[in-house]
């Protein structure tokens, strides 16, 4: 008897003890805020979390990062969160590259040429002229034909950032408040773009104006800007600039912008490498999303849209343009041997783009 009664004492202690275990679990719970999360983040604490900013506006983070940020928080299960801030809202694009070089925010998501990146290779990134056709072209020339290793190179003798890849958008058109037709219609033009494609456009008369991203719509309308060479048309529409701009000229001085993830070197060094690995996940998720949302949007909207009408250049004409791109590219080899290797390589992957034909190329 005596046993027996010491065994059912002991039971009853064990089932108060998890009582009480369990209710101070869930009075954590309520108090953190975390409704429905599972039990066993419940015990973690954050330990790491990041500022990253984006080139984007918000309704254009939708989709271009805001979905990988929130899969990563969401597998990062408390061991570190990403708080995602979108274009200018807390540094001028123009000056993230510092920003992130002295730890005013933790990583970037932007083409290295709008940053101000201090490396020669980041005139190649955003927009530079016809060096790319396709979306995939990108990727392709990242990781077979040696611009990962490049890269690589180029910001390993930068302090205190570490660039993390590069991923494919889509390609640069010309939106506008007039109709484009010929090559005479650009010259005077005040237009928001890129700082090389603008260098590049500056040659057709084009006049390349620089403004915060959240302002340009506002400057159509006020007649501050009379186009825009930033996007294609999945863009023009997702944003709003299709409101302001009823045309699009179907020509693109490019097939697919190239941007990158960035990161302060401290802040990249203390997470740990299953968290980077997850990282670099997300980055290739947001790199998948891109690929075909953009592909459908381009095609699409050309079709459906009925916001804007659709303008072309004749291609005899626009030959002239591509022309034009060959001997700039000739300017910018001769800035550097490494500028020099990543023109090389420009011109013998579209060599062999076309003489691979179509797919790949048409003529």
């Amino acid at each position: 008897m005596q046993r027996r009664t010491f065994l059912t004492k002991a039971a009853m202690a064990a089932t108060a003890t998890s009582t009480a275990l369990l209710a101070a679990c869930g009075s954590k719970d309520k108090g953190t805020g975390e409704v429905g999360a599972p039990a066993v983040s419940t015990s973690k604490k954050t330990t790491i979390k990041w500022r990253l900013q984006t080139y984007a506006g918000a309704a254009l983070a939708e989709h271009v990062i805001k979905p990988s940020v929130e899969a990563f928080n969401k597998a990062a299960n408390g061991e570190m969160v990403i708080e995602l801030y979108f274009a200018d809202q807390l540094v001028p694009t123009g000056e993230l590259f510092r920003a992130m070089q002295a730890g005013t925010i933790d990583a970037v998501q932007s083409d290295d040429d709008s940053i101000a990146a201090p490396v020669d290779v980041a005139v190649f990134a955003g927009y530079f002229p016809f060096a790319t056709r396709y979306s995939l072209d990108v990727p392709a020339l990242f990781y077979k034909y040696g611009l990962n290793e490049i890269w690589q190179e180029a910001y390993g003798e930068v302090e205190g950032v570490t660039w993390l890849g590069a991923g494919s958008w889509d390609p640069c058109n010309f939106n506008t408040v007039k109709p484009i037709k010929k090559l005479a219609d650009l010259k005077g033009l005040r237009v928001f773009t890129f700082p090389t494609a603008g260098k590049f456009l500056s040659r057709f008369g084009v006049v390349p104006v620089t403004l915060p991203w959240g302002d340009v719509e506002v400057a159509i309308q006020t007649g501050e800007l009379d186009g825009i060479a930033w996007s294609g048309i999945t863009e023009d529409y997702t944003v709003g600039w299709a409101n302001v701009t009823p045309y699009f000229l179907t020509n693109n001085i490019s097939g697919a912008w190239i941007g990158s993830y960035f990161a302060n070197t401290a802040a990249w060094e203390k997470v740990p490498e299953h968290l980077k690995t997850l990282f670099n996940l997300s980055m290739d998720s947001s790199n998948y999303y891109r690929q075909h949302w953009y592909w459908a949007g381009e095609a699409s909207l050309r079709v459906t849209g009925e916001k804007m009408k659709l303008t072309t250049i004749a291609a005899a004409e626009w030959d002239t343009v591509e022309a034009e791109a060959h001997k700039f590219w000739d300017e910018i080899a001769a800035k550097s041997p490494r500028c020099a290797k990543v023109v090389q390589i420009f011109r013998d992957y579209n060599d062999l783009m076309a003489k691979a034909g179509p797919p790949y190329r048409y003529t």
